[in-house]
Protein backbone atom coordinates (compact mmCIF):
# COMPACT_ATOMS: atom_id res chain seq x y z
CA UNK A 1 0.00 0.00 0.00
CA UNK A 2 1.93 3.48 -0.88
CA UNK A 3 2.08 5.44 2.21
CA UNK A 4 -0.58 8.05 1.35
CA UNK A 5 -3.06 5.50 0.74
CA UNK A 6 -5.71 4.64 3.14
CA UNK A 7 -7.45 1.49 4.28
CA UNK A 8 -10.57 3.23 2.88
CA UNK A 9 -8.64 3.88 -0.48
CA UNK A 10 -8.33 0.55 -0.79
CA UNK A 11 -11.81 -0.38 0.01
CA UNK A 12 -12.99 1.95 -2.32
CA UNK A 13 -10.66 0.75 -5.13
CA UNK A 14 -11.23 -3.13 -4.67
CA UNK A 15 -15.49 -1.87 -4.50
CA UNK A 16 -15.06 -0.04 -7.95
CA UNK A 17 -13.37 -3.08 -9.74
CA UNK A 18 -15.94 -5.22 -8.37
CA UNK A 19 -18.70 -2.99 -9.41
CA UNK A 20 -17.27 -2.68 -12.71
CA UNK A 21 -17.68 -6.67 -13.22
CA UNK A 22 -20.97 -6.93 -11.84
CA UNK A 23 -23.84 -8.50 -13.59
CA UNK A 24 -25.78 -6.20 -11.00
CA UNK A 25 -24.81 -2.74 -13.43
CA UNK A 26 -26.40 -4.31 -16.36
CA UNK A 27 -29.19 -5.72 -14.86
CA UNK A 28 -30.13 -2.36 -12.53
CA UNK A 29 -30.50 -0.33 -15.51
CA UNK A 30 -26.93 1.34 -15.75
CA UNK A 31 -25.22 3.49 -12.00
CA UNK A 32 -28.50 5.26 -11.95
CA UNK A 33 -30.63 2.09 -11.22
CA UNK A 34 -27.58 0.52 -9.33
CA UNK A 35 -28.02 3.36 -6.86
CA UNK A 36 -31.10 2.16 -5.36
CA UNK A 37 -29.87 -1.64 -5.77
CA UNK A 38 -27.05 -0.53 -3.60
CA UNK A 39 -29.07 1.19 -0.78
CA UNK A 40 -30.51 -1.94 -0.07
CA UNK A 41 -27.51 -3.22 1.98
CA UNK A 42 -25.03 -0.61 1.32
CA UNK A 43 -24.34 2.14 3.91
CA UNK A 44 -26.91 5.16 3.72
CA UNK A 45 -24.74 8.04 4.01
CA UNK A 46 -21.18 8.15 2.01
CA UNK A 47 -18.71 10.16 4.30
CA UNK A 48 -15.69 8.75 6.01
CA UNK A 49 -16.54 9.44 9.75
CA UNK A 50 -16.88 5.84 11.08
CA UNK A 51 -18.22 5.47 14.61
CA UNK A 52 -15.35 4.49 16.75
CA UNK A 53 -17.37 2.42 19.19
CA UNK A 54 -20.08 0.32 19.30
CA UNK A 55 -21.98 2.84 21.12
CA UNK A 56 -22.12 5.50 18.69
CA UNK A 57 -23.80 2.97 16.60
CA UNK A 58 -27.37 4.52 15.80
CA UNK A 59 -28.69 1.60 13.37
CA UNK A 60 -26.69 -1.98 12.02
CA UNK A 61 -25.79 -0.10 9.08
CA UNK A 62 -23.30 2.13 10.69
CA UNK A 63 -21.80 -1.54 12.23
CA UNK A 64 -21.96 -2.62 8.58
CA UNK A 65 -19.57 0.60 7.08
CA UNK A 66 -16.95 -0.66 10.37
CA UNK A 67 -16.86 -4.03 8.96
CA UNK A 68 -16.51 -3.09 5.95
CA UNK A 69 -13.27 -1.42 6.51
CA UNK A 70 -12.04 -4.02 9.14
CA UNK A 71 -12.75 -7.53 7.89
CA UNK A 72 -10.74 -8.86 5.39
CA UNK A 73 -11.95 -8.58 1.37
CA UNK A 74 -12.54 -12.21 1.02
CA UNK A 75 -13.87 -12.65 4.60
CA UNK A 76 -16.15 -9.53 4.27
CA UNK A 77 -17.33 -10.86 0.66
CA UNK A 78 -18.28 -14.17 2.35
CA UNK A 79 -20.86 -12.44 4.30
CA UNK A 80 -22.31 -9.65 1.39
CA UNK A 81 -22.63 -12.68 -1.14
CA UNK A 82 -25.92 -13.54 -2.72
CA UNK A 83 -26.25 -15.79 -6.19
CA UNK A 84 -25.73 -14.93 -9.38
CA UNK A 85 -26.78 -11.47 -9.99
CA UNK A 86 -28.41 -10.67 -6.24
CA UNK A 87 -32.33 -10.70 -7.07
CA UNK A 88 -33.08 -12.78 -4.59
CA UNK A 89 -30.83 -11.01 -2.12
CA UNK A 90 -32.11 -7.56 -3.32
CA UNK A 91 -35.75 -8.52 -2.92
CA UNK A 92 -35.39 -9.70 0.32
CA UNK A 93 -35.34 -6.17 1.26
CA UNK A 94 -37.65 -4.63 -1.22
CA UNK A 95 -40.10 -6.70 -0.72
CA UNK A 96 -39.90 -6.14 3.09
CA UNK A 97 -39.67 -2.41 2.29
CA UNK A 98 -43.30 -2.10 -0.09
CA UNK A 99 -44.89 -3.43 3.13
CA UNK A 100 -45.96 -0.60 5.41
CA UNK A 101 -47.20 -0.59 8.79
CA UNK A 102 -50.73 0.29 9.64
CA UNK A 103 -50.79 2.39 13.18
CA UNK A 104 -53.70 2.64 15.55
CA UNK A 105 -54.34 5.21 17.79
CA UNK A 106 -55.40 5.92 21.54
CA UNK A 107 -53.64 2.63 22.51
CA UNK A 108 -52.02 2.06 25.74
CA UNK A 109 -48.52 0.99 25.07
CA UNK A 110 -47.08 2.30 28.04
CA UNK A 111 -46.15 -1.31 28.59
CA UNK A 112 -44.92 -3.33 26.23
CA UNK A 113 -44.98 -7.36 26.16
CA UNK A 114 -42.27 -8.63 23.41
CA UNK A 115 -42.70 -12.06 24.88
CA UNK A 116 -43.02 -15.38 22.44
CA UNK A 117 -42.57 -18.89 23.43
CA UNK A 118 -40.85 -21.52 21.51
CA UNK A 119 -41.09 -25.22 22.32
CA UNK A 120 -41.69 -24.19 26.13
CA UNK A 121 -39.29 -21.82 26.94
CA UNK A 122 -39.85 -18.03 26.91
CA UNK A 123 -37.59 -15.06 25.32
CA UNK A 124 -37.62 -11.91 25.94
CA UNK A 125 -38.45 -10.91 22.02
CA UNK A 126 -38.90 -12.04 18.81
CA UNK A 127 -35.55 -11.56 18.04
CA UNK A 128 -33.23 -14.69 17.23
CA UNK A 129 -29.24 -15.04 16.14
CA UNK A 130 -29.74 -17.09 12.43
CA UNK A 131 -26.78 -19.92 12.27
CA UNK A 132 -23.40 -18.36 10.35
CA UNK A 133 -20.24 -20.19 9.69
CA UNK A 134 -16.83 -19.72 10.26
CA UNK A 135 -17.37 -16.62 12.18
CA UNK A 136 -13.89 -16.37 13.48
CA UNK A 137 -13.26 -15.33 9.57
CA UNK A 138 -14.87 -12.02 10.84
CA UNK A 139 -13.14 -11.27 14.63
CA UNK A 140 -11.00 -13.71 16.55
CA UNK A 141 -13.43 -14.81 19.05
CA UNK A 142 -15.82 -15.80 16.42
CA UNK A 143 -18.82 -17.42 17.34
CA UNK A 144 -17.69 -16.67 20.99
CA UNK A 145 -17.78 -13.32 21.17
CA UNK A 146 -21.78 -13.78 19.22
CA UNK A 147 -22.44 -16.01 22.18
CA UNK A 148 -21.51 -14.04 24.95
CA UNK A 149 -23.87 -11.31 23.87
CA UNK A 150 -26.75 -13.40 23.36
CA UNK A 151 -26.06 -14.39 26.62
CA UNK A 152 -25.87 -10.62 27.48
CA UNK A 153 -28.82 -9.72 25.58
CA UNK A 154 -31.09 -13.00 26.61
CA UNK A 155 -31.47 -14.05 22.61
CA UNK A 156 -32.03 -17.36 21.06
CA UNK A 157 -28.53 -18.40 19.50
CA UNK A 158 -28.17 -20.92 17.05
CA UNK A 159 -25.05 -22.79 15.56
CA UNK A 160 -23.81 -23.86 12.53
CA UNK A 161 -22.64 -26.95 11.70
CA UNK A 162 -19.92 -25.45 9.57
CA UNK A 163 -18.90 -23.41 12.88
CA UNK A 164 -15.26 -22.31 13.69
CA UNK A 165 -15.49 -23.32 17.48
CA UNK A 166 -17.18 -26.40 18.61
CA UNK A 167 -20.54 -26.97 20.25
CA UNK A 168 -19.26 -27.51 23.76
CA UNK A 169 -17.40 -24.26 23.85
CA UNK A 170 -20.12 -22.12 22.61
CA UNK A 171 -22.61 -23.65 24.87
CA UNK A 172 -20.35 -22.57 27.82
CA UNK A 173 -19.98 -19.21 26.55
CA UNK A 174 -23.34 -18.85 26.11
CA UNK A 175 -24.45 -20.14 29.54
CA UNK A 176 -26.70 -22.69 28.33
CA UNK A 177 -26.85 -24.93 25.16
CA UNK A 178 -27.62 -23.61 21.84
CA UNK A 179 -29.75 -24.71 19.03
CA UNK A 180 -28.00 -26.69 16.86
CA UNK A 181 -28.19 -26.41 12.62
CA UNK A 182 -27.37 -29.51 10.63
CA UNK A 183 -26.01 -29.53 7.01
CA UNK A 184 -26.49 -33.64 6.60
CA UNK A 185 -23.12 -35.69 5.90
CA UNK A 186 -22.98 -37.36 2.39
CA UNK A 187 -22.23 -40.64 4.94
CA UNK A 188 -24.93 -41.35 7.15
CA UNK A 189 -22.46 -42.33 9.97
CA UNK A 190 -21.07 -38.91 9.68
CA UNK A 191 -24.83 -37.32 10.00
CA UNK A 192 -25.25 -39.70 12.98
CA UNK A 193 -21.93 -38.73 14.29
CA UNK A 194 -22.95 -34.78 14.48
CA UNK A 195 -26.02 -35.55 15.74
CA UNK A 196 -25.20 -37.83 18.75
CA UNK A 197 -22.41 -34.45 19.34
CA UNK A 198 -25.40 -31.87 19.68
CA UNK A 199 -27.52 -33.93 21.94
CA UNK A 200 -24.67 -35.22 24.33
CA UNK A 201 -23.67 -30.76 24.12
CA UNK A 202 -27.45 -31.07 25.71
CA UNK A 203 -28.98 -28.82 22.50
CA UNK A 204 -32.66 -29.26 22.33
CA UNK A 205 -33.33 -28.64 18.80
CA UNK A 206 -32.12 -29.46 15.83
CA UNK A 207 -31.99 -27.08 12.88
CA UNK A 208 -32.02 -29.50 9.51
CA UNK A 209 -31.43 -26.91 6.56
CA UNK A 210 -32.68 -28.58 3.53
CA UNK A 211 -31.89 -25.33 0.92
CA UNK A 212 -28.32 -25.63 0.56
CA UNK A 213 -28.17 -29.47 -1.00
CA UNK A 214 -26.54 -28.34 -4.57
CA UNK A 215 -24.26 -25.51 -4.12
CA UNK A 216 -24.80 -22.25 -5.11
CA UNK A 217 -23.44 -19.69 -7.55
CA UNK A 218 -21.80 -17.00 -4.93
CA UNK A 219 -20.49 -14.81 -8.06
CA UNK A 220 -20.16 -11.76 -5.10
CA UNK A 221 -17.90 -13.53 -3.18
CA UNK A 222 -15.87 -14.63 -6.32
CA UNK A 223 -15.28 -11.05 -7.20
CA UNK A 224 -13.72 -10.41 -3.42
CA UNK A 225 -11.56 -13.16 -3.29
CA UNK A 226 -9.83 -11.57 -6.82
CA UNK A 227 -9.62 -8.51 -5.15
CA UNK A 228 -7.83 -9.57 -2.00
CA UNK A 229 -4.39 -9.56 -2.11
CA UNK A 230 -3.73 -11.72 0.93
CA UNK A 231 -2.29 -15.31 0.72
CA UNK A 232 -5.64 -17.06 1.50
CA UNK A 233 -3.07 -20.44 1.60
CA UNK A 234 -1.72 -19.63 5.05
CA UNK A 235 -6.06 -20.25 6.46
CA UNK A 236 -7.29 -22.59 4.19
CA UNK A 237 -4.61 -25.32 3.98
CA UNK A 238 -3.61 -28.03 5.88
CA UNK A 239 -0.26 -26.46 5.77
CA UNK A 240 -1.22 -23.18 6.80
CA UNK A 241 -1.57 -21.56 10.29
CA UNK A 242 -4.95 -22.32 10.64
CA UNK A 243 -6.36 -26.06 10.81
CA UNK A 244 -8.77 -25.74 7.66
CA UNK A 245 -11.28 -28.65 9.11
CA UNK A 246 -14.04 -26.77 11.15
CA UNK A 247 -14.06 -28.41 14.89
CA UNK A 248 -17.51 -30.29 14.46
CA UNK A 249 -16.53 -32.17 11.38
CA UNK A 250 -13.07 -33.30 12.52
CA UNK A 251 -12.91 -36.86 13.55
CA UNK A 252 -16.26 -37.92 12.22
CA UNK A 253 -16.88 -41.40 11.18
CA UNK A 254 -17.00 -41.89 7.37
CA UNK A 255 -18.55 -44.52 4.93
CA UNK A 256 -20.25 -44.74 1.75
CA UNK A 257 -22.29 -42.36 0.00
CA UNK A 258 -25.37 -43.50 1.14
CA UNK A 259 -27.86 -41.16 -0.76
CA UNK A 260 -30.07 -40.00 1.48
CA UNK A 261 -28.33 -36.72 2.06
CA UNK A 262 -27.77 -33.73 -0.42
CA UNK A 263 -29.17 -33.52 -3.65
CA UNK A 264 -31.03 -36.98 -2.73
CA UNK A 265 -32.62 -36.19 0.27
CA UNK A 266 -35.91 -37.00 0.46
CA UNK A 267 -38.22 -36.56 3.49
CA UNK A 268 -37.53 -40.00 4.26
CA UNK A 269 -34.63 -38.70 6.05
CA UNK A 270 -36.97 -36.88 8.98
CA UNK A 271 -37.36 -40.56 9.63
CA UNK A 272 -33.83 -41.94 9.98
CA UNK A 273 -33.16 -38.50 12.20
CA UNK A 274 -36.43 -39.38 14.72
CA UNK A 275 -34.35 -43.05 15.14
CA UNK A 276 -31.03 -41.47 16.75
CA UNK A 277 -32.84 -38.10 18.36
CA UNK A 278 -35.41 -36.83 20.34
CA UNK A 279 -34.53 -33.64 19.69
CA UNK A 280 -37.24 -30.76 18.22
CA UNK A 281 -36.51 -31.04 14.77
CA UNK A 282 -37.34 -27.69 12.73
CA UNK A 283 -36.84 -27.87 8.82
CA UNK A 284 -35.28 -24.56 7.95
CA UNK A 285 -35.66 -23.53 4.05
CA UNK A 286 -38.65 -24.27 3.11
CA UNK A 287 -40.74 -21.61 1.18
CA UNK A 288 -44.02 -23.09 -0.03
CA UNK A 289 -47.19 -24.52 1.26
CA UNK A 290 -46.60 -27.45 -0.18
CA UNK A 291 -43.46 -28.44 1.93
CA UNK A 292 -45.62 -26.91 4.92
CA UNK A 293 -48.37 -29.39 3.94
CA UNK A 294 -45.17 -32.52 4.08
CA UNK A 295 -43.81 -30.88 7.16
CA UNK A 296 -47.00 -31.07 9.41
CA UNK A 297 -47.86 -34.53 7.63
CA UNK A 298 -44.27 -35.80 8.94
CA UNK A 299 -44.29 -34.82 12.37
CA UNK A 300 -42.21 -31.49 12.30
CA UNK A 301 -41.88 -29.61 15.41
CA UNK A 302 -41.14 -26.42 13.61
CA UNK A 303 -40.42 -24.84 9.94
CA UNK A 304 -37.64 -22.01 9.71
CA UNK A 305 -38.75 -19.62 6.35
CA UNK A 306 -35.48 -18.97 4.61
CA UNK A 307 -33.51 -18.80 1.56
CA UNK A 308 -30.65 -18.40 2.92
CA UNK A 309 -30.15 -14.59 2.85
CA UNK A 310 -30.25 -14.82 -1.08
CA UNK A 311 -27.13 -16.87 -0.76
CA UNK A 312 -28.64 -20.15 -1.67
CA UNK A 313 -30.75 -20.22 -5.07
CA UNK A 314 -31.81 -17.45 -6.90
CA UNK A 315 -35.28 -18.24 -7.65
CA UNK A 316 -35.76 -14.05 -6.46
CA UNK A 317 -38.76 -14.49 -4.33
CA UNK A 318 -38.31 -12.74 -0.80
CA UNK A 319 -39.29 -14.87 2.31
CA UNK A 320 -41.47 -12.12 3.59
CA UNK A 321 -43.48 -12.92 0.59
CA UNK A 322 -43.53 -16.91 0.69
CA UNK A 323 -44.31 -16.19 4.68
CA UNK A 324 -47.92 -16.19 4.62
CA UNK A 325 -48.82 -19.12 2.93
CA UNK A 326 -46.57 -21.19 4.83
CA UNK A 327 -48.51 -19.88 7.75
CA UNK A 328 -51.84 -20.26 6.69
CA UNK A 329 -51.15 -23.96 6.46
CA UNK A 330 -49.05 -24.15 9.45
CA UNK A 331 -52.29 -22.47 10.57
CA UNK A 332 -50.77 -22.36 14.58
CA UNK A 333 -49.46 -26.06 14.62
CA UNK A 334 -46.00 -25.59 15.05
CA UNK A 335 -43.62 -22.29 15.29
CA UNK A 336 -42.73 -20.76 12.43
CA UNK A 337 -39.56 -18.70 12.11
CA UNK A 338 -38.34 -16.48 9.42
CA UNK A 339 -35.18 -14.96 8.01
CA UNK A 340 -33.58 -13.32 4.98
CA UNK A 341 -33.05 -9.69 4.64
CA UNK A 342 -34.47 -8.22 8.02
CA UNK A 343 -32.27 -5.14 9.25
CA UNK A 344 -34.78 -3.15 11.38
CA UNK A 345 -37.31 -3.58 14.27
CA UNK A 346 -39.80 -2.71 11.91
CA UNK A 347 -38.95 -5.18 9.49
CA UNK A 348 -39.41 -7.74 12.62
CA UNK A 349 -42.80 -6.36 12.84
CA UNK A 350 -43.57 -6.82 9.63
CA UNK A 351 -42.34 -10.84 9.84
CA UNK A 352 -44.63 -11.23 12.96
CA UNK A 353 -47.52 -9.89 11.59
CA UNK A 354 -47.14 -12.13 8.31
CA UNK A 355 -47.27 -15.54 10.25
CA UNK A 356 -44.15 -15.65 12.06
CA UNK A 357 -43.28 -16.91 15.70
CA UNK A 358 -39.81 -15.87 15.51
CA UNK A 359 -37.70 -13.72 13.54
CA UNK A 360 -33.51 -14.33 12.72
CA UNK A 361 -30.89 -12.15 11.88
CA UNK A 362 -27.85 -12.93 10.23
CA UNK A 363 -26.04 -9.98 8.68
CA UNK A 364 -26.86 -7.15 10.73
CA UNK A 365 -24.98 -9.38 13.96
CA UNK A 366 -22.29 -10.80 11.71
CA UNK A 367 -21.18 -6.66 10.95
CA UNK A 368 -20.84 -6.13 14.25
CA UNK A 369 -18.95 -9.18 15.12
CA UNK A 370 -16.45 -7.64 12.02
CA UNK A 371 -16.92 -4.25 13.55
CA UNK A 372 -16.52 -4.25 17.58
CA UNK A 373 -16.63 -8.01 18.61
CA UNK A 374 -18.91 -8.93 21.21
CA UNK A 375 -20.10 -5.26 21.64
CA UNK A 376 -20.60 -4.63 18.40
CA UNK A 377 -23.19 -8.16 18.29
CA UNK A 378 -24.93 -7.07 21.85
CA UNK A 379 -25.10 -3.41 20.01
CA UNK A 380 -26.43 -4.68 17.03
CA UNK A 381 -29.35 -7.13 18.73
CA UNK A 382 -29.94 -3.50 21.14
CA UNK A 383 -30.04 -1.48 17.93
CA UNK A 384 -33.04 -3.85 16.70
CA UNK A 385 -34.75 -4.51 20.38
CA UNK A 386 -34.65 -0.76 20.50
CA UNK A 387 -36.22 -0.52 17.45
CA UNK A 388 -38.85 -3.19 17.88
CA UNK A 389 -40.54 -1.23 20.68
CA UNK A 390 -40.26 2.22 19.47
CA UNK A 391 -42.47 1.25 16.58
CA UNK A 392 -44.99 -1.10 18.44
CA UNK A 393 -45.63 1.94 20.63
CA UNK A 394 -45.59 3.96 17.32
CA UNK A 395 -48.25 2.12 15.45
CA UNK A 396 -50.48 1.41 19.16
CA UNK A 397 -49.03 -2.24 19.37
CA UNK A 398 -48.70 -3.65 23.34
CA UNK A 399 -47.71 -6.86 22.82
CA UNK A 400 -46.29 -9.09 19.89
CA UNK A 401 -49.32 -11.12 20.46
CA UNK A 402 -51.59 -8.36 19.17
CA UNK A 403 -49.41 -7.87 16.09
CA UNK A 404 -51.43 -9.92 12.41
CA UNK A 405 -52.29 -9.02 9.07
CA UNK A 406 -54.43 -6.16 10.31
CA UNK A 407 -50.85 -4.98 11.40
CA UNK A 408 -49.44 -4.11 7.79
CA UNK A 409 -50.75 -3.47 4.13
CA UNK A 410 -49.14 -3.71 0.74
CA UNK A 411 -48.15 -1.14 -1.86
Amino acid sequence: MPPTETRTDVRRRDFLRWLAASPLLASAGGLAGLEQVIAQEAPRRVFDDLVQSADEALDVFDLQRVAASKVPTAHYGYIMTGVDGEETYANNRAALERIYLRARRLVDVSTLDTRVSLFGREWPTPLIVAPAGSQRAFHAEGELATARAARARTHLQTLSTVTSTAVEEVNEARGEPVWYQLYARPDWEGTAALVRRSVEAGCPVLVLTVDLNGGSNRLTLERYERVDDRNCANCHTPGGRADPVKPMLRGLPSGPADGSAGAAMTWDFIRRLRDVTDQKIVVKGLVTREDAELAVRHGIDGIWVSNHGGRAEGDGRATIDALPEVADEVAGRMPIIVDSGFRRGSDLIKGIARGATAVAVGRPYLWGLGAFGQEGVERALEILTNELELTMRAIGAPSVASLGPHSIGVD
